[in-house]
């Protein structure tokens, strides 16, 4: 006898699973412009308030609103009404608003063909870490013709990162947004009915008070172009080569085809510092890979390794990308698509490497960190010179200038003579002594209790070479509490170290503050 099974999913699980992947709050406002880019919108205005129950944003944008359809998709896991690339929607997995379940509360009011509808989710999160399915009231009433929008609140946002004046301000939330979300789109650079979005966002007094509001559009823009170099020592810090669009068309090993629409820029540290930057610029310029013109992972290995890739910003966009469900990694990369697109990109870039005028730029470029090499190395003797005449005395801030004192210890005539013959800063014992003509396996340290520190073994140890004993109360309780389960005293009078772990080792203490 046999049976038909299908496979049975946990709703809750999936949801709570799918709503985990989304971390940082920001990614609240970068699903919310996506969705309302899809909803035709011209203008949208985030509002973000810090509560006594939690954060509060409010989302409100003049798109078309939402239908039943819309709405159930806007709520629902994989039923999605977004078509993708078919009518240029960034989502149609229906994954992005799943965000909105982290929190106490989800509100949705819109309006769309004459028809309002009113959403109101309570403790959706809650609910599914109790393993249950969360459930929205729906009221709905005709209006006006005419009228169209969405309204969204969000009270109670859950996430570790929390809105607070520290972690969460108009700078930040401005670089994200032109680095993480739509944004920052290519897309105006590839097609002439680009649509333009207003976005303002509006935090709270008690998040930023720094000024009213943010406004800006959804357009990534490069620095102006500056071919030559400018004046000064380092000239080649504001060059700037912009790089136009191209569509490269790419064929895959089993005959299929795809489009790769790039753009990008090559400039100096000045230019790349006009960019809104989301972080430090090695991890944030190089080759990024996106999807519905947005970026999401680099691929920095297509520049060839004799060209650094932070002077590159380009951005390469391909619709058959496939994403994770919060949008921050590419899940196809072991397909024929992906491959042909980062071998056609290694291709393309090796181009734009052999471009004269990047050439002369590397080349100013050289000139130029040799100059700032130059500069800093005076720049540390001058500070190095300055301590030696501040000091009163010789003392040693490493342990390299510990093998110096004793070195210049031996040229005052102090006795017995100890030359060290071997040093090495990375050994466990780190340099062979030689006095009278014996060899000593020794252990330098600025003081002795470094050597504990380090917790560093004595068996091997003949002598300790330090500028210093250090606290004496943190020697008394080694002298107590022992050391590597063996037990220790110190002779401070005869400088000597006494250790007992099976066996009992004299170990000779050179303190080489005495010597001088």
């Amino acid at each position: 006898m046999s049976t038909t099974k299908i496979p049975q999913v946990n709703e809750v699980n999936e949801f709570l699973e799918i709503a985990s992947d989304f971390e940082d709050p920001l990614e609240v406002i970068r699903e919310s412009l996506s969705n309302s880019y899809d909803a035709g919108a011209t203008e949208v205005e985030i509002t973000i308030r810090d509560r006594p129950i939690g954060s509060e944003i409010v989302i409100e944008d003049d798109g078309e609103g939402m239908d039943h359809a819309d709405l159930e998709s806007f709520f629902d896991l994989g039923n999605s009404t977004k078509r993708g690339r078919q009518n240029g929607s960034i989502g149609y997995k229906g994954h992005g608003t799943k965000i909105f379940y982290k929190s106490e509360e989800v509100l949705v009011n819109t309006t769309k063909n004459g028809l309002n509808l009113r959403a109101q989710m309570e403790q959706p999160w809650e609910k599914l870490n109790n393993r249950t399915m969360p459930e929205y009231v729906l009221n709905e009433e005709a209006v006006k013709e005419g009228n169209s929008g969405t309204h969204i609140r969000i009270t109670g946002f859950k996430s570790g990162h929390g809105f607070s004046p520290t972690s969460l301000t108009y700078n930040k939330i401005e670089h994200y947004l032109k680095w993480k979300t739509l944004a920052g789109s290519t897309g105006h650079f590839f097609t002439d009915d680009f649509r333009e979005m207003e976005i303002t966002v509006i935090l709270g007094d008690e998040i930023d008070d720094t000024r009213d509001r943010l406004v800006m559009n959804n357009k990534l823009e490069f620095p102006t172009e500056q071919r030559e170099p400018g004046e000064g020592q380092f000239s080649e810090s504001r060059m700037c080569k912009h790089y136009p669009p191209r569509e490269l068309i790419v064929e895959t090993e089993n005959g299929d085809t795809t489009t790769v629409e790039v753009v990008g820029m090559v400039g100096g540290k000045d230019a790349r510092n006009e960019l809104p930057t989301y972080g430090k610029h090695s991890a944030q310029f190089g080759v990024w890979l996106a999807k519905d013109h947005i970026k999401v992972e680099r691929v920095n290995d297509t520049i060839s390794h004799d060209n650094e890739f932070l002077h590159f910003f380009f951005i390469a966009n391909c619709q058959d990308l496939e994403l994770s469900a919060n949008r921050e990694k590419i899940r196809n990369k072991s397909s024929p698509v992906y491959q042909a697109i980062v071998e056609e990109l290694s291709h393309y870039l090796s181009k734009i490497a052999s471009d004269p005028w990047f050439k002369d730029y590397l080349s100013h470029r050289r000139k130029a960190k040799l100059t700032r090499r130059a500069e800093s190395q005076q720049s540390s003797i001058e500070k190095r010179e300055q301590r030696i005449h501040e000091r009163n005395r010789f003392t040693p801030s490493n342990d390299a200038e510990v093998v110096l004192g004793l070195e210049r210890s031996n040229r005052f005539g102090a006795e017995p003579e100890i030359s060290v013959e071997d040093y090495d800063p990375s050994a466990e014992v780190n340099a062979l002594v030689r006095q009278d003509t014996n060899l000593y396996a020794s252990s330098i340290h600025r003081q002795l209790t470094d050597h504990f520190e380090a917790d560093k073994p004595l068996e091997s140890v003949d002598k300790i070479i330090c500028w210093s004993y250090g606290d004496r109360d943190d020697l008394s309780e080694l002298e107590r509490s022992g050391y590597h389960s063996g037990e220790i005293s110190i002779d401070f009078e005869n400088d000597r170290l006494i250790y007992n772990n099976g066996r009992r080792d004299n170990i000779h203490i050179v303190t080489v503050q005495d010597r001088l």
